[in-house]
């Protein structure tokens, strides 16, 4: 059989099992499979496979129509142009998230000085390695309860050259961070239990997914935490699901002097952007 055989095949099997993207998912994992690029299946699509390489390739294809990710199957996912390295321990980056890290980015950017960041609940690493990658100014120190995340940041940051400006540390929320910050960044658990979610957002560690309180438990209690730990003029950045965004509004008008909310690409409501009081008065800029 030839790659595209293979292809069309592994293509048919996905999309009856509803994938979102059968012919990518298909792609993706023969790629893996034979050590090529995408684009090099369709350099060598007349190319016939080996039984060994069929092995192989059959074995990925059942478990990804078991609902098994593809990023875990094949190790990695790309975030914001950049490769991470991903495991059935941490959260798989998603492109939603780039709302967040874009503002943060702009934020960093904008300001004439180093800034000390808080990324909580790093997972990956992707917040704090994307942000610090394309903002030059920032330090940045992340935060995960789970000591297997953490080591999967570890080698992300290493592969990415930036272990001299992040640093690990492990607990809850604020709680193991010391010193104050000009911006912290979070990507907490913000889904309600019992919510109807795809096999492989489900297969993803239910820690890094479910919250109580409608799922805005750790969002608030981050609200509540940081104001005590920003600079004048600091900012939060959290990334919330539209069905909590009320929630995380009615805890800033606890502690912190105002917010935006910023929306991802699908118009949904992503990005709750929070400011602690300003000596001016002034909301800081868009």
């Amino acid at each position: 059989m030839t790659v595209l055989e293979v292809l069309k095949l592994a293509s048919d099997h996905f999309q009856k099992r509803a994938s979102d993207s059968p012919r990518l998912d298909a792609e993706v994992l023969l790629a893996h499979a034979l050590g090529l690029r995408r684009l090099d299946l369709y350099l060598k699509f007349d190319r016939p496979l080996t039984e060994a390489e069929l092995g192989v390739y059959r074995e990925l294809v059942a478990r990804r129509a078991k609902g098994e990710p593809v990023a875990y199957l094949v190790g990695h996912k790309e975030f914001m142009g950049l490769d991470f390295a991903v495991t059935p321990a941490v959260l798989i980056p998603n492109p939603d998230t780039e709302v967040m890290v874009q503002r943060a980015v702009e934020i960093a950017r904008e300001a004439d000085r180093p800034l000390r960041v808080a990324d909580v609940g790093t997972g990956s690493g992707c917040i704090a390695i994307a942000i610090a990658h394309y903002a030059p100014n920032v330090e940045v120190v992340a935060s995960d309860v789970a000591p297997d995340a953490l080591e999967v940041a570890a080698r992300n940051i290493a592969m990415h050259g930036l272990a001299g400006r992040i640093q690990l540390v492990c607990g809850d929320l604020m709680a193991p961070f010391t010193g104050s910050f000009d911006l912290v960044c979070a990507n907490l658990p913000y889904v309600a239990a019992g919510s109807d979610l795809a096999p492989e957002v489900v297969a993803q560690p239910a820690r890094a997914l479910f919250a109580d309180d409608q799922g805005a438990a750790l969002v608030t209690r981050l609200l509540a935490e940081a104001p005590a730990r920003l600079n004048p003029g600091g900012r939060v950045l959290a990334e919330l699901d539209p069905s909590i965004a009320a929630l995380a509004v009615d805890a800033v008008n606890q502690g912190l002097a105002g917010h935006r909310i910023h929306c991802d690409l699908a118009g949904h409501q992503r990005v709750l952007e929070a400011w602690s009081s300003i000596p001016t008065n002034s909301e800081p800029s868009a």
